[in-house]
């Protein structure tokens, strides 16, 4: 039996959502960050903004923020975070793009959730404007890279 206690869950088992009302509000930062592999043909349609639905980039940021504004949404046990800034840049690679999204708070508990939604959304934008052009997309090695608490 493993010795492991998860925070999402009571003494039977059953998922219910973490009480963080005694945790004191405190400054909160986040980075995530992700990869989604492209075709050659793609990665130059990125970079000449040449893609048939139009600049595919600056969609998939507005899609990854206001995916981060909604993260309590989309994963149930999640709580409802006021967003101070959410940053979401690419990086056109020889392979693909680079994701990285910053997302920032003063609350009670964590925003790598936040973060980890804008990087997911912002990949799922960027495969589903590219995909009439590119069938082997690929996305990939989701993941918090660093997390801050003032």
């Amino acid at each position: 039996m493993s010795s492991l206690k998860f925070s999402h869950l009571d003494a039977d088992g059953t998922a219910r959502m973490v009480d963080v009302g005694a945790k004191p509000v405190q400054r909160r930062l986040a980075i995530a960050a992700g990869f989604i592999t492209c075709a050659p043909g793609t990665v130059q349609a990125l970079r000449d903004r040449a893609l048939p639905k139009g600049d595919v980039l600056t969609v998939a940021r507005i899609a990854a923020i206001q995916a981060a504004k909604m993260t309590d949404r989309l994963i149930p046990l999640c709580h409802g975070l006021p967003l101070d800034k959410v940053d979401v840049d690419f990086e056109v690679q020889e392979t693909g793009v680079a994701i990285r999204a910053t997302a920032s708070t003063s609350a009670k508990t964590g925003i790598e959730m936040e973060a980890l939604t804008a990087v997911s959304v912002a990949a799922l934008t960027i495969y589903d404007m590219c995909k009439a052009v590119d069938k082997q997309m690929v996305i990939g090695d989701i993941k918090v890279i660093e997390k801050i608490k003032e």
